[in-house]
């Protein structure tokens, strides 16, 4: 508990422009496919450097446990193609192919969620416009009041108001023929009843 006073703010850090975001993310993508997957673990290291999420420290290590598996595994394979059987070739293909679209998708996945795209509406219950909580030390009125009127802002100029600009020459002459006609419907229609 703070007490009494304003609550103390949290840092916030600020988003990276949009266009570096999007070349960190080619940046790790075009390493880890590079590397086939080897150096999936850098990806997934800034992935969860930049979540903190405990999720993502523990897939960061599930991706180094694989790519040193992986790598133990090719040095235990034959270095001759020739002496490689099918299935040792399946496998390593397949463990290839896995851990790098993997760690590719979850990656972007991810750092996307996390900084979100700019201009785009947040996910549903991500970020609800909540109302300030009142601060302790506020006066606030104990019966509801008959009606509020919006303050005025004190720091604004006042403008004068508009003044009414003189009407069209051609709005005088539309009025006055309806006028000229009024007065001959008028007219008509009193001589229509004498009759």
């Amino acid at each position: 508990m703070h007490g009494y006073g304003p609550t103390p703010q949290q840092q916030t850090t600020s988003r990276p422009s949009s266009a570096t975001l999007a070349a960190v993310r080619v940046v790790f993508v075009v390493v880890t496919v590079l590397s086939c997957g080897l150096l999936g673990w850098v990806a997934m290291l800034r992935l969860a450097i930049v979540t903190r999420r405990t999720r993502d420290w523990v897939l960061m290590a599930v991706v180094v446990i694989l790519n040193m598996g992986l790598f133990i595994f090719i040095m235990e394979t034959p270095d001759d193609p020739d002496e490689m059987s099918d299935a040792q070739a399946l496998l390593l293909f397949a463990w290839l192919v896995v851990v790098l679209t993997g760690v590719i998708a979850y990656y972007l996945y991810a750092e996307i969620r996390h900084y979100g795209s700019p201009g785009a509406p947040p996910p549903y219950g991500a970020h609800a416009t909540v109302p300030p909580a009142p601060l302790p030390y506020q006066q606030h009125p104990r019966h509801p009041q008959q009606s509020q009127h919006p303050q005025p802002n004190p720091y604004t100029v006042p403008t004068p108001p508009p003044t009414p600009t003189p009407a069209p020459q051609r709005l005088d002459q539309v009025r006055a023929e309806l006028d000229e006609l009024s007065d001959y419907l008028r007219k008509e229609t009193g001589e229509g009843e004498g009759r």
